[in-house]
């Protein structure tokens, strides 16, 4: 029970970190605009996302944004949800990921809701100011840490799997 609290109260950290920094972006930087932070390498923009990650989805008809970006979305946080608490007494990378993707999905999911869209605001460039990243938030970054995280978590299984196997033969 006190990691579900634990890993509760930091998600609920991270949907607030997420929404105060996309407020602050909106506040501060004109849409459309980005401030430079490290020359070549970060900046911070406001930018506008009304499709799914990666901008993938940008030009769907309204029912299909609402549909794959507002009410499944919802769906599927539910569904973390009981994954998060299946997973709350096994290995700690499992409920911290969970974690961290129903907190990247509710922060999103706020804006889409309240917005219509979700802010990003966080550009990298790989080479200096001609290619960037897709731009991208708090939340995605918590999505990505946790798809990370679970892949991790795969390939050990995987291996543990296989070495198991190993021994049976």
């Amino acid at each position: 029970m006190n990691r579900i609290f634990a890993l509760g109260a930091m998600a609920f950290i991270l949907i607030l970190a997420d929404q105060v920094s996309k407020s602050a972006i909106v506040d501060s930087i004109a849409y459309g605009d980005s401030v430079v932070v490290i020359d070549g390498f970060f900046n911070l923009a406001h930018v506008r996302n009304t499709g799914a990650a990666f901008g993938i989805g940008q030009g769907s008809t309204e029912l299909v944004r609402q549909l794959f970006f507002l009410y499944l979305p919802v769906v599927f946080c539910f569904w973390i949800l009981v994954m998060f608490y299946k997973t709350a007494q096994g290995p700690l990378h499992n409920s911290f990921a969970y974690a961290l993707i129903l907190a990247g999905a509710i922060g999103n999911l706020i804006d889409r809701f309240r917005l219509g869209y979700v802010v990003d605001m966080l550009m990298f460039y790989w080479t200096k100011e001609e290619h960037h990243f897709h731009v991208f938030n708090v939340a995605d970054s918590c999505v990505t840490v946790a798809a990370i995280l679970l892949i991790y978590d795969f390939v050990i299984q995987h291996r543990e799997k296989r070495l198991q196997a190993q021994g049976d033969v």
